[in-house]
């Protein structure tokens, strides 16, 4: 005030008026921000703000320096602080990060509507069996992926599309003498196979859609739904390659019927599987996830008992289980391709001994080269005898090493303290399944026992995906997990703090917090 006064009345009253205008209480920025003098000023960006002394205008310097300091999240105590953080806000580079716009988890009904994808797949899988077994899969000799959604209609069209079927090899061999109307039989259940394979497709893609832009899954999960869109795809042109194979003459050079090739079956049933897997895996999880983070303090105990050293080697036995049921049923799908189940039905026996003669088994007739060098994997993948006995030794390693694993869950005292329920329910439900198969050797391969023998092995396969679900512990799942408590516990410290232990009463029988 010294300084002030030693001034001229004028520059005295115009460095008090700079000075009023410069500094606001809080009561009055936040209780009148409209009639404040400095609001005023900083609004009207015209406004010439008379030049104080030199002693005056040093205070006012170090003040905004000072402000400028502080960080952003903090309320600026007058309005030049506050024009002067928006000025370094826009100077400074953008560091962070922009939040994704998925969420952290998807929501159950994308799990309800993957299980019920598999579960359709499952169906076209068996009905797909069933097409081979009533030789029907030929029937179609064309391949369009839109005009073939309708069938024939009239009589013209039925005998154009039978004119087509009789250039095949499949009429010239074996139904040579076959009319329109056992025609149309067969025609019917490729054509409704076929029809089944656009209707997954169609149900897959749409909801994928409308899920991604909705965002109703987490990127990662979106992206596993856009990857099994196209293997659906693939998985459509796989078969028409299949077919193909069926409608050439140079598969027959071996003596038998017309039929599609073995390697090309086993791929197409292969992909198939596959994407039933990747359904039900990705939907099991989806339920996993949202029912654990329900009670994450309970989720995360019953994780961490899960990774617990003594569960590692059951963990990793299922894990080897399921790759050894998967090849068990490739296996399968070249036994069905070669008509291999039709040379021997007396299992265990193989004619009059368990193993067939050595000259049926590598058969010289199916090897490529002169010296011979292909004669052993040649007679595995187009040998019938070959392929059943390998078929029949994968059936009967599988069946073994499904009872040794429920023998191993139930004599060991830390894996049978630690499973918990599901996983032990997990367990004796897939001992149930692996008894299903052997009988249809028995019966000569009748139509309905091998579908139900299919549906056996896919059966199988899905249980033990079920249990690995039950037992096996994602890093992503730990994580989620963990930062719900973390969140659980910091919202309880946080009311704590603000209301006191009332409020921390509270916080504990509230329901937890969901990632």
């Amino acid at each position: 005030m010294a300084t002030i006064t030693a001034m001229s009345p004028l520059r005295a009253r115009l460095a008090l008026k700079a000075q009023e205008a410069s500094f606001v209480c809080r009561r009055c920025l936040h209780g009148q921000p409209s009639t404040s003098p400095s609001f005023r000023l900083l609004r009207n960006p015209r406004t010439i703000l008379p030049v104080p002394s030199k002693a005056l205008r040093q205070p006012i310097r170090t003040h905004i320096r000072n402000q400028s300091t502080i960080s952003t999240t903090h309320q600026p105590s007058s309005p030049l602080a506050a024009l002067s953080q928006t000025i370094t806000r826009q100077a400074a580079p953008e560091t962070t990060r922009k939040p994704s716009s998925f969420p952290t988890t998807s929501t159950p009904s994308v799990a309800y509507w993957l299980l019920a994808s598999a579960t359709s797949v499952f169906g076209i899988v068996v009905f797909g069996g069933l097409t081979r077994l009533t030789e029907s899969g030929l029937s179609i000799t064309e391949w369009r992926p839109v005009t073939g959604s309708f069938p024939p209609l009239d009589s013209p069209t039925w005998e154009a599309e039978f004119a087509r079927y009789r250039q095949s090899p499949e009429f010239k061999m074996l139904n040579s003498r076959m009319t329109v109307d056992e025609f149309k039989k067969i025609y019917w259940m490729e054509w409704t196979h076929r029809l089944w394979g656009r209707v997954v497709g169609l149900t897959f893609l749409i909801p994928t859609v409308y899920f991604v832009a909705r965002r109703r899954v987490s990127a990662r999960m979106a992206v596993k739904l856009v990857g099994i869109c196209g293997l659906i795809g693939f998985q459509g042109a796989i078969g028409w390659w299949m077919v193909k194979s069926g409608l050439k003459d140079d598969l027959l050079e071996t003596g038998s019927h017309p039929r599609v090739s073995q390697y090309r079956l086993a791929t197409h049933l292969g992909t198939a599987f596959v994407a039933y897997l990747a359904m039900l895996w990705n939907g099991l999880e989806i339920l996993r996830e949202n029912r654990l983070l329900r009670d994450p303090e309970q989720g995360l105990k019953l994780l961490e008992t899960l990774r617990y050293p003594s569960l590692r080697m059951f963990r990793r036995s299922v894990a080897g289980l399921s790759g050894l049921i998967f090849v068990t049923a490739i296996s399968g799908a070249l036994v069905a391709g070669l008509d291999a189940g039709l040379v021997y039905n007396n299992f265990p026996w193989m004619g009059q001994n368990i193993l067939p003669p050595k000259r049926e088994m590598l058969d010289p007739f199916y090897s490529h080269t002169p010296d011979h060098s292909d004669l052993v994997w040649r007679n595995m993948f187009e040998n019938p005898v070959l392929a059943q006995l390998d078929h029949r030794v994968l059936a009967t390693t599988t069946f073994t090493a499904v009872l040794a694993l429920w023998a191993y869950s139930r004599s060991s005292p830390a894996v049978r303290r630690l499973l918990p329920r599901s996983g032990k329910m997990g367990m004796l439900g897939l001992v149930h399944l692996v008894v299903l198969g052997i009988s249809t050797l028995w019966f000569f391969v009748p139509t309905p026992l091998a579908a139900a023998h299919q549906a056996g092995a896919l059966a199988l396969l899905s249980g033990v995906v079920v249990l690995g679900g039950r037992v096996w512990v994602p890093q992503r799942t730990m994580r989620l997990v963990k930062s719900a408590v973390e969140q659980a516990h910091g919202k309880s410290g946080s009311l704590v703090g603000r209301r006191g232990p009332d409020a921390m009463m509270r916080a504990k029988i509230a329901r937890p917090v969901s990632v």
